[in-house]
């Protein structure tokens, strides 16, 4: 047993290294989500210094990261917006599925990993990073651009589909049969239909019965709803994250602002605890045997993100520029990918040194293709823009997913 003073000395030293990272994440215009993961491997099982005390706290920390980083996803969307993405950008949708979920499938049985692991790999390949896509549309200035609204829908699409493919992951992961799995993906996707309709219906009325003038109050509120319904949630093998998912969409309105505004920092703290855990229960002497299939994933499925987001703008109408814009935007990913693998360890532990390593690749990627797809395509081509290097504005400035 580790006393308190060597767990608040070890814990201090992991808070302040998460700053320190990523202030200088900051600093060069990266995502903090590399560093955070090196950092694990760091102070992890073979690390430098491996960190023992703290081993407990993180593993709860992580899981309060899952739940918060999810939460706050479903509070930048109304039921309506979900809908109205669902309505309008299915064909993307499935396309962005096939071209990035097969890849990870087809690896995972040419690695011999097998059916479960081949369903948890192609999760770890499909989803994109939001939160990394968002802050690299905010620091080359493309909020407005037209093809922005495409980008932003095929991520909505990404992270509805996640409250379906989280369950039935879970499902398989626990090693239920035909008619559990059909069971717990009955269940999952009533609860969201009727979380939908609630929210549609009645969104307001949820509201009020949560809303408080009392900033202490709301954060309570929320906070202790989101993981109670997690936690339901995960007993009936939903995901605990997808009940937090779901608590996010149900409010709307001020409540939803001012909750956002109040659960932003423990977000951020919760969510660099989960990713240093990946990295402190992952051996960084696993990671080198992989290092090859993770590159060669990293390279296929950066064009078929490409590919994704040209096909999406195509569809939407955007000529020219936007195309690639959008493609290389969807590249980087992130925090889901981690989720994925972090589900699948338990079952496939090669996954977890195979995700490290994808991520690591694409969560640097990503900003730079996002900066460097059009230019590149554009000499390949031998075409010159027709519109200046900052497409006309045609929509308001959206909310960061």
């Amino acid at each position: 047993m580790h006393n308190t003073a060597t767990m608040l000395i070890e814990l201090g030293a992991i808070i302040l290294a998460l700053g320190l990272l990523g202030r200088l994440a900051g600093r060069v215009g990266f995502s903090p989500v590399p560093l955070y993961l090196l950092g694990g491997l760091a102070f992890g099982t073979g690390g430098i210094l491996p960190l023992r005390a703290v081993e407990e706290f993180t593993a709860v920390g992580a899981e309060i990261g899952v739940v918060l980083l999810l939460l706050m996803l479903g509070l930048e969307y109304s039921a309506s917006e979900l809908v109205t993405n669902l309505r309008t950008q299915y064909p993307s949708g499935a396309v962005d599925f096939v071209l990035n979920a097969v890849p990870g499938a087809v690896a995972a049985f040419v690695l011999g990993w097998g059916p479960v692991a081949a369903v948890a790999l192609a999760g770890v390949t499909w989803i994109s990073s939001s939160g990394v896509i968002a802050k690299v549309l905010g620091d080359l200035r493309r909020l407005g651009n037209r093809e922005t609204p495409v980008v932003l829908g095929i991520l909505v699409i990404e992270d509805l589909a996640m409250a379906v493919y989280l369950p039935i992951l879970t499902a398989v992961l626990a090693g239920a049969g035909l008619a559990g799995g059909s069971v717990t993906l009955l269940i999952a996707l009533g609860t969201v239909g009727a979380v939908l309709y609630l929210a549609l219906r009645h969104g307001r009325l949820i509201s009020r019965a949560v809303s408080s003038d009392n900033a202490e109050m709301l954060l309570l509120v929320v906070l202790g709803l989101t993981l109670l319904v997690a936690g339901l949630a995960q007993e009936l093998q939903v995901s605990a994250a997808v009940g937090a998912f779901l608590v996010g969409i149900a409010l709307s309105g001020e409540v939803a602002e001012g909750a956002s505004n109040l659960l932003t920092p423990l977000r951020d703290l919760f969510a660099a605890v989960f990713f240093v855990f990946f990295g402190l229960s992952t051996d960084p002497a696993d990671i080198p045997p992989v290092l090859v299939p993770a590159l060669l994933l990293a390279i296929v499925t950066t064009c078929t993100k490409v590919a994704t987001g040209w096909y999406a703008a195509r569809r939407a109408g955007i000529k020219g520029g936007g195309r690639w814009r959008a493609g290389g935007t969807l590249v980087a990913r992130g925090e889901f990918s981690i989720v994925i693998a972090g589900l699948a360890v338990g079952v496939e532990p090669r996954i977890g040194p195979l995700a490290t390593a994808y991520v690591l690749i694409l969560v640097v990627a990503g900003p730079l293709t996002a900066r460097w797809t059009e230019p590149l395509a554009r000499r390949l081509t031998g075409g010159r823009p027709k519109t200046p290097p900052q497409p006309e504005r045609a929509t308001p400035e959206p909310a960061q997913v």
